[in-house]
């Protein structure tokens, strides 16, 4: 029989370092927003107060009196500001007029995000493609969806999974594939500190799926395309 009144603390324990997603959704309370931007940015600056008294920090320090402050700004204005609805970039698309019937490929978008389970930052690239149904989107859009979504506490399973979907709906089509090369600190420079080490993840929709196409696209990342 399986135990079913754990504490929150030895589930959390028992998780570990281990990077466990529960589902493709980010995990927002329903109250997430009942509190305006400047409530949230005036209750982080206190916590971060905290934090850095109990540190021991010198609070009344020139360089750092300013930093709960700072934190709590860039937390809810920048790092964190695709948790926000309103933020959500507009997908406009067009008809496919050309008749362009073959795959687009958007390769090398800067990934900056934070990992939720430390909360330090993801660093990478993703690369992006979609076979059109009709239906065509600005080049431009297709990097401001993955930086709406990687501005979140994020894993980055999740994050490849909410790329590739948002542009299925946007567009109308399964046919959107989603790679992402990132290194993530909290294993480079914490916990086994492996500075070399990158993740790799993946999402294939559609026609992506079949491995000729996959293979296709997969060419694509890896062509040269440095015009210096």
């Amino acid at each position: 029989m399986f135990e079913t009144n754990k504490t929150m603390a030895e589930k959390i324990n028992e998780i570990g370092d281990n990077h466990i997603g529960t589902s493709a959704k980010t995990p927002l309370r329903a109250d997430a927003f009942d509190i305006s931007d400047e409530e949230k940015r005036n209750r982080i600056e206190k916590s971060v107060r905290d934090i850095l008294d109990t540190l021991g920090m010198d609070l009344e320090d020139d360089s750092i009196k300013g930093t709960p402050r700072r934190v709590a700004k860039a937390f809810v204005n920048e790092l964190f500001g695709g948790l926000s609805p309103a933020n959500m970039p507009k997908l406009s698309t067009f008809d496919n007029n050309y008749k362009y019937g073959e795959m687009l490929v958007e390769k090398n978008i800067v990934v900056y995000s934070t990992c939720e389970h430390h909360l330090l930052p993801i660093i990478g690239r993703a690369h992006v493609a979609y076979i059109s149904k009709g239906q065509v989107i600005g080049l431009s859009k297709m990097n401001r969806i993955v930086d709406y979504f990687a501005k979140r506490p994020q894993v980055q399973e999740r994050l490849t999974m909410q790329v590739v979907q948002a542009l299925q709906e946007a567009m109308g089509t399964e046919d959107v594939a989603c790679v992402i090369d990132a290194k993530h600190l909290c294993v480079n420079s914490r916990g086994v500190k492996d500075i070399d080490s990158s993740t790799v993840t993946s999402e294939f929709g559609g026609k992506f799926k079949d491995p000729q196409t996959k293979r296709e696209f997969l060419d694509y990342i890896k062509m040269d395309t440095d015009f210096e």
